[in-house]
């Protein structure tokens, strides 16, 4: 048991879009990153996920609506539903998802595809 402090692990991430695991429970892990920009649309056919504005502000825009979310603010994107994040300027983002999620869901992007399970 090792207590994790979110401002040193941020500081650990250098790359746009690149989930880093910081823990894991349950069978869910525990991912931080750093957003900027728009991010592919995808959806996850078979997976929940959480996303919650730990510094800055994003949105996470879905086809019918736009849901902005501030520091301290989280939403959860069912399974199923397309979607995509965008950040204006950088921000810090706490994932909570299955192991093993790929970051871009059903589709595969060279820019944004990450590689699964990367701890810090």
């Amino acid at each position: 048991m090792k207590k994790v402090n979110l401002a040193e692990k941020f500081s650990l991430i250098t790359e746009h879009w690149r989930p880093k695991v910081v823990g894991e429970l349950n069978g869910q892990e525990v991912k931080l990153v750093k957003f900027q920009g728009e991010f592919p649309w995808h959806l996850h056919e078979n997976e929940d996920e959480m996303f919650m504005a730990v510094r800055g502000n994003f949105r996470i825009e879905f086809r019918d609506k736009t849901v902005e979310l501030s520091e301290g603010e989280f939403i959860v994107v069912p399974r199923g539903v397309e979607h995509r994040p965008v950040a204006e300027a950088e921000v810090e983002v706490l994932l909570f998802e299955p192991a093993n999620l790929k970051n871009t869901g059903n589709v595969t992007d060279e820019k944004f595809t990450a590689p699964v399970g990367d701890k810090i």
